[in-house]
């Protein structure tokens, strides 16, 4: 089902302290960086994601997020294995694709497609 990790995302309440943070840790500079979602690719690491409205979506710890190549299907294996739906299918630009489950000890799970 996955190919791999690709984004470890962060919900953050001060987006400001959690961008210097984690700048500081991971030695570069966010290359995406708007008000909705601050984003860092560090040389062998995945990405690393800050959402300043993931509290607000209920989050309330870091999310990772899979790599698969059929976001679909890969979101229904996951609710026949017994996970609920976070977050359905949704396209955040360029055709990306992503989704998420909580699993039944209330860990968040993400799927990622790229176009």
């Amino acid at each position: 089902m996955s190919e791999r990790l690709e984004t470890i995302t962060y919900p953050v309440k001060d987006l400001a302290a959690a961008k210097s943070l984690f700048g500081a840790l991971l030695g570069v500079e966010p290359y995406v960086d708007e008000v909705y979602y601050v984003g860092f690719r560090a040389p062998g690491h995945p990405e690393l994601g800050l959402d300043p409205n993931g509290h607000a979506k209920g989050l309330t710890g870091p999310v990772p997020y899979w790599r698969v190549t059929d976001v679909r299907a890969s979101l229904a294996e996951l609710v026949d294995a017994g996970a609920e739906v976070v977050q359905d299918v949704q396209d955040v630009g360029g055709g990306k694709l992503i989704a998420s489950v909580r699993d039944a000890n209330g860990n968040d799970i993400g799927l990622t497609q790229e176009p």
